[in-house]
């Protein structure tokens, strides 16, 4: 009787607590309306003094992104800090949609890794816009149809998205951001379908790749054929006889399909980074990371060149790809992501020696680090 007596006041402990974050979450959401009428107001102010084009700015990347480090390092548990994040980054997506809506254009179809991402990055309450390429991404932020976009960028076992580096080339837009997705890919069927029956696996050729080895040991004689994503691969399963598709768990649940096997991809640490692309710079967070690209004179010790000033400041690179040049017949671009902001004034100085000893460079932008 007494544990019975117990459960019940934990019970109601829990009930009270609820209402009380409840009456907290609707308080931030009121705040978050304040801040709205506080931009709308400057921005008419602006607009009374002859001020054209300018536009009120209700999603900063920089403060979001300092939010989530506080409440990552004062979190004492039970719940992870990740977990926390999570639960906040829901909540700031709420509020944010009372302020003003954003329109998210992803690579998609549904289902696909790059709208998980999307949702990781902006919460639920932002509208999702899928896009058929990815420079179907990048058309619908340069024109304003949508705030922002998701592009993949890089896979741990299989690197580079070339098709999003070359974008970049010619595009006028800024890397807002980066996201880090586990992938978990699994076999998907559609309800019923026997496993003999099975006459062609579909998936995007980064997906084949990624599970190639467990592919060629279980299914070695089935045709694989590469489309345009993984999202599109798990439609064609649930419509098409006979089509079975790696995919991941949002598609499995989008198509309502089955999984013939779980977790097939070849290495378990299998991640791909995803880039928010937008149309505005991104003021310094604390922990930013910065990208470029850069294209040297074509000579001896060329690379060497243009890595030695981020040696000298001590400046830690995260990644460096080529491109080869389109201007120029066997000459090369170099996509190069560092530690720092454009306005730490070590970067800039960097900036300045890059300038002088190169052809061409384009920042693409300084951002927060993936936290999550």
């Amino acid at each position: 009787m007494a544990d019975s007596r117990n459960l019940e006041q934990v019970r109601a402990d829990i009930d009270a607590i609820d209402q009380e974050i409840q009456s907290l979450i609707n308080k931030r959401a009121q705040c978050a309306q304040r801040v709205a009428d506080i931009k709308l107001a400057e921005v008419a102010e602006a607009h009374a003094r002859g001020e054209t084009g300018v536009e009120p700015v209700f999603y900063r990347p920089e403060r979001e992104a300092q939010v989530l480090q506080r409440i990552i390092s004062r979190n004492t548990g039970p719940l992870e800090g990740a977990n926390m994040a999570h639960i906040f980054r829901e909540i700031m997506s709420a509020c944010l949609a009372l302020e003003k809506p954003l329109q998210v254009a992803y690579f998609g179809p549904e289902g696909t890794f790059t709208q998980a991402a999307a949702i990781k990055h902006f919460g639920h309450a932002a509208i999702c816009v899928p896009q058929a390429t990815i420079d179907g991404v990048f058309a619908q932020v340069e024109s304003g149809e949508c705030h922002y976009g998701v592009v993949p960028v890089e896979n741990s076992t299989e690197g580079m998205v070339s098709h999003t580096l070359d974008n970049f080339m010619d595009s006028p837009l800024q890397i807002s951001g980066e996201v880090e997705m586990r992938i978990g890919l699994h076999l998907l069927v559609a309800p019923g379908t026997a496993e003999d029956g099975i006459q062609r696996i579909c998936a995007h050729q980064q997906a084949l790749a990624q599970c190639r080895t467990w592919l060629d040991k279980h299914w070695p004689h089935i045709e694989r054929e590469a489309v345009s994503s993984n999202g599109e691969a798990a439609r064609m399963a649930a419509e098409i006889p006979g089509v079975a598709a790696v995919a991941g768990d949002m598609a499995l649940d989008r198509y309502r399909l089955e999984a013939v096997a779980r977790h097939i991809e070849d290495y378990a640490d299998n991640t791909t980074r995803f880039l928010v692309i937008g149309r505005e710079e991104v003021l310094p967070s604390g922990r930013d990371k910065t990208s470029i690209i850069v294209a040297s004179r074509n000579k001896p010790g060329a690379l060497f060149n243009l890595l030695e000033p981020f040696r000298r400041g001590n400046v830690s690179l995260t990644r460096i790809d080529t491109r080869p040049s389109r201007t120029e017949k066997w000459a090369y671009v170099f996509f190069i992501e560092f530690e720092g902001h454009l306005r730490d004034e070590k970067i800039a100085a960097i900036m300045v020696e890059l300038e002088e000893q190169s052809i061409m460079l384009k920042p693409l932008g300084s951002y927060p680090q993936a936290l999550l």
